[in-house]
Parts: structure tokens; sequence; C-alpha cells
């Protein structure tokens, strides 16, 4: 995800404790250098913006969620009227020194503060860009604050970099490291442990997955378009239906979305899946209590169900009801609702 939310430019002190939270982790330059590194992320919107100039020529941007300031030098360069960058953080006062030397004061003006309470320099802007997503595409995201400045800001044929993104789900096989990490809990140095267990089936893995260790096709479970989704549609429940392509077992689901910037000439796209290079975000595991023995072509039902927690909006909660229900082998058929927190 990019840098913090951009938000307010009052004083900290008006934050929750999760705000201040969140907005703290982007204080420190490690965070925004594994984001330049990225290479999938960052050359996407570089391509975005550099190959498609004629776009960006003398129009104001906004940046939300500004950080460290590469993507408002992008639009800058691409020949921008004016830039404004949002972020709440103090990575800001970071970035203010990068524009400035990089000559670009002139173009670039940055606002520390919450995207809700900060003054623009314009009343309309032409142009939203922001890296808003987080894992599992949602978790801490910043695209409810993306929606707002959309709303306010954005005029009516305006257009937002990127404004599609897609979140896919499949099964994998991986009972080494489901052992590793749920059956170690069993038998820590002699003594039963296994409460353990019951805490970590809960919480979701953030990890690259190998291509090899994918089962089974993967299932489309949300569409999010940038112009018209509203913050509601951030809570769903999604129906899936994915197959096996071979003989194998299945101890968990992974989720990964695909980014696109559909209003290019050429319409440029990325994916943090398995299949694609390495990002960042890499994928998100959902560990099941029971591993299932799949044929190839045998198919497993579900719904997966996201909402923000009630306590802190920036975490998920996440449900996944599935079955699997052979025709041939009562002896191998699976259900469960599986329950999940990103904290």
């Amino acid at each position: 995800m990019s840098t913090s939310e951009p938000n307010s430019s009052s004083s900290d002190s008006n934050l929750s404790f999760s705000e201040r939270h969140y907005f703290s982790s982007y204080d420190h330059f490690g965070i925004h250098e594994e984001m330049l590194k990225d290479e999938t992320r960052t050359l996407s919107y570089r391509n975005a913006i550099y190959q498609n100039s004629h776009m960006f020529r003398g129009k104001v941007v906004l940046d939300v969620g500004c950080g460290t300031g590469i993507l408002s030098m992008f639009a800058a360069r691409a020949g921008a009227k004016h830039v404004i960058g949002v972020d709440m953080s103090t990575i800001i006062d970071m970035a203010k020194k990068i524009v400035e030397l990089n000559g670009l004061s002139d173009k670039i003006t940055l606002l520390k503060g919450k995207m809700e309470e900060v003054v623009l320099p314009f009343d309309k802007v032409d142009i939203i860009i922001s890296e808003w997503m987080g894992y599992f595409l949602l978790y801490e995201s910043m695209l409810d604050t993306v929606l707002y400045a959309r709303d306010r800001y954005l005029v009516s044929d305006g257009l937002i970099f990127p404004d599609r993104a897609t979140l896919h789900l499949a099964g994998i096989e991986d009972g080494d490291y489901k052992e590793e990490k749920i059956g170690f809990w069993s038998d820590v140095y002699g003594f039963d442990y296994s409460p353990f267990q019951e805490v970590a089936l809960t919480e979701p893995l953030v990890d690259t997955v190998d291509m090899k260790a994918v089962v089974t096709d993967a299932a489309q479970i949300l569409d999010l378009d940038l112009y018209t989704v509203q913050k509601t549609d951030l809570e769903f429940s999604k129906d899936f239906y994915i197959k096996s392509r071979r003989n194998d077992f299945i101890h968990a689901f992974i989720a990964w979305f695909d980014i696109e910037f559909s209003k290019c000439h050429k319409p440029i796209r990325f994916s943090t899946g398995p299949h694609a290079k390495y990002t960042h975000w890499k994928q998100t595991v959902f560990y099941t209590r029971d591993t299932l023995t799949i044929n190839h072509g045998e198919v497993i039902t579900g719904r997966l169900t996201n909402k923000p927690n009630a306590v802190n909006p920036r975490d998920l909660d996440i449900t996944i009801d599935y079955e699997f229900q052979p025709e041939d082998d009562e002896s191998r058929h699976s259900s469960a609702s599986c329950q999940y927190k990103m904290c």
C-alpha cells in the first residue's frame, strides 16, 4: 500500500489510537524502501503516467497518500500543471526535501494532514493518482479516502489511476508449512500448546506461494470500478466455485489481487498472484482445519464474506464457508465455516 492515508491538517491528538498507529507505521523509511524497490508496483505506475503524458499535460493532479512523493514527481515530469500530494505520515517532511532537491517545488504542493480536512489550493482536480492497496487488497487500505477525494474533488470527466481492482481466490497444497505453522503447537518441547492452534488458524498469513502449489482454478470474488464503487461495497459476500486441476491435497485458500489502469491509451495491468512477478503484497493464505483430498475435476463451492472490524475498521473480519462433496466418496466430504481476522 502507498504511504499513509492522507487525512487532516488538524492535530494528531484528534486521531484515534488505531489511526495514530496506522499513520506512524509509515514514518520510517524502511517501508518506503520496500515499496519503491517493488518494481512491479512502481514501474506500473510510472509507465501508466509517462506513457500517457498527453492525459496529464496541463492537468491538476491529486496524489492521495503521497508518501515519499514518487507518484507526484512522475505526474509533474509527465507535464501536469500542478500536483497536490496529501499524506498524514511524517514521511511527507522528507518528501518535501526530495521534491525540492529534484527541482519540482514549483510544480508540486505537499500537504500534511487528513484528506477530509486539508484545504487544497484548487477547488477541483482533473486526475487522482493513489497507491491505496493493502494486503488482501483491502487490509489497512486507504480506498475509502480515495473515494472521498473522488466525490469531493474530481471533475465530472476526471481520471483515476488506477481505476480497477479484482480479488481472486484459489486452493493450494501447503502441507509442510501448515505443519510448521499450525501443527507445531501440538507438541512444544513435550508440552501441549494446542490452544495456540486455534489462534493460528484464525490469522491469515501474508507470504509468497509457489505457483506449483496452486491446485485449483481461481475464482474472482471482487471487482471494483473506482469510478462507481461506494464505501458500502467494501463489505461484501461472494459465492465461489473452484475446480481442481489435478489429484492433490488442499490445506489452504489463497487470495491475491490484480490492478488495472484501464483508461491508458494501452491499458496497463499488474497482478500480485503466485503466477506473477514478486510484489511486496505477496499473497494471503487462509489455512483450513481439515485437509481436503481432491481429484482432478472435482469442485469446491463456498462463500467469502468480508467486513471491516467493528473496533478497528482498518482490520478485516473474513469468513470462508466452503463445501467439498465428492460424488463417489462420502469419506472425503468436508464442509466448514472458517473465521479469520486480519489485524
